[in-house]
């Protein structure tokens, strides 16, 4: 009951577009594991993405303590989906939270690797902090080489999970001076001018705590963020978004919940959990029953 006064508040605040924006919460929702095989193992992996183009998942593997991240990538074949590897466009430090543009032809990520034609670190020697990259492929689907985004999007502080949304703008989290908090959500635009504009998302969605991740459906009608106690949905009105509302047991079930990704349609949506102990970090998913069937990608197809 308290969920469900919360989520109409939500509504209220924001209609009349929370009317087309199916809830968390809905009869019929349900959550599971979702562990193909190759991809769930005993180390923990998050923050899929699927290519539009080639229908290949990108996803994060890291240590059970969720360290030491690295975007790894796995085809569809006959048998299920391949034994991961690095993609082409992989480079030394961490790297994290991929995205790919609707169109598959750009994928955004983040990265501590030493920039082109500077030295790496000295081994023990401290690496540059996490900023946002994007890398883009050619006609023949080739990957090119990563850019790094200029300043003001990178600062000299962490940024996060790069997520370009239906309105133009680039939502990310990060650390930088200037906040709400010890870690705020932000989002960046590029002018015709080719200056970009920084805007922090305000105090609706950051506190003084951390905010990490803000995901927007491909709608553009509601945002799930991820906060330092776990993940909040927040509905997009005729003023901007709503005041955060702390998402149910189903999904948010310990705080740890992160790198969640919507279904094209917006009525499933995969998100990782780490079970504290009990096995690694998992995905799981979200349905609201009404989707796609077949969304995550059937594996091996049909």
């Amino acid at each position: 009951m308290r969920l469900a006064l919360a989520a109409l508040a939500v509504c209220l605040a924001a209609a009349p577009a929370c009317a087309a924006v199916p809830g968390f919460g809905a009869r019929g929702e349900s959550v599971e594991p979702w562990a193909p095989a190759r991809i769930a193992s005993a180390r923990f992996e998050s923050h899929p993405a699927f290519d539009p183009l080639t229908g290949d998942l990108y996803f994060v593997r890291s240590a059970p303590d969720f360290t030491g991240w690295r975007i790894l990538t796995s085809h569809c074949g006959a048998d299920g989906w391949s034994e991961p590897v690095e993609p082409a466009f992989a480079g030394d430090g961490v790297e994290a939270d991929p995205w790919f543009t609707p169109d598959g032809r750009v994928l955004y990520f983040i990265s501590s690797r030493t920039p082109d034609g500077a030295a790496p670190p000295a081994a023990g020697g401290k690496r540059k902090d996490l900023d946002l990259w994007r890398v883009e492929r050619d006609a023949q689907g080739r990957w090119g080489r990563p850019q790094r985004l200029p300043e003001p999007v990178n600062s000299p502080d962490a940024e996060w999970f790069p997520r370009l949304a239906p309105d133009g703008w680039l939502y990310f989290g990060s650390n930088r001076p200037g906040g709400l908090g010890k870690t705020d959500l932000w989002r960046a635009r590029q002018g015709g001018d080719g200056a970009w504009a920084v805007q922090n998302l305000g105090p609706e969605l950051n506190t003084p705590d951390d905010e990490y991740e803000p995901l927007v459906s491909a709608d553009g009608k509601r945002m799930v963020l991820m906060a330092a106690d776990g993940l909040y949905q927040s509905i997009r009105g005729a003023h901007g978004w709503s005041q955060r509302v702390k998402l149910g047991p189903a999904i948010d079930a310990n705080g740890s919940e992160i790198g969640a990704l919507w279904s094209p349609d917006g009525h499933s949506m995969l998100f990782a959990r780490d079970l504290k102990g009990e096995r690694s970090g998992e995905l799981f998913l979200w349905r609201d029953g009404k989707g796609d069937p077949d969304w995550p990608p059937r594996c091996p197809r049909g």
